[in-house]
């Protein structure tokens, strides 16, 4: 079992393994979310363990992200509807190093902002591949 856990602790997180792999997200949404890129751990529902006082909000018609009601760590983004219902994606730093992932892919690449660029060698994603080929929320602009 790995444990993790918010900021201030009243949220626990346990998983049944440790997930290999890390996923970056630029999109707007993503962006206004976390404040800056947005990480995630992707993990089959049945493999977590959730405790604790956590708020979620419906931010597309598809998906849902969640938060620590008391100190507003960002716990996890999850699509409710369509192909990926029965995967969480759970932010790493809820995971002493990450619980150890590797970043295997960045979505939305070509809309990270100017000031920052992820290194090492993975897979970048552009806006139009990804729209291409998953469920997306138009930019409200």
């Amino acid at each position: 079992m790995i444990d993790g856990r918010c900021l201030c602790g009243a949220v626990t997180v346990r998983l049944t393994h440790a997930p290999a792999e890390l996923s970056a997200c630029h999109c707007d949404m993503c962006r206004r979310w976390s404040g800056s890129v947005q990480m995630g751990l992707a993990m089959p529902v049945d493999a977590v363990q959730i405790a604790g006082s956590v708020k979620s909000y419906r931010s597309s018609s598809f998906s849902e992200r969640a938060w620590c009601e008391v100190c507003g760590s960002a716990l996890w983004l999850r699509n409710v509807e369509g192909p990926d219902v029965g995967t969480i994606e759970l932010c790493p730093g809820l995971f002493d190093n990450a619980v150890g992932a590797r970043l295997v892919r960045e979505v939305y690449a070509d809309r990270c902002p100017d000031g920052y660029r992820l290194a090492g060698d993975h897979p970048r994603i552009s806006r139009a591949d990804y729209e291409r080929d998953h469920p997306f929320v138009e930019d409200a602009r």
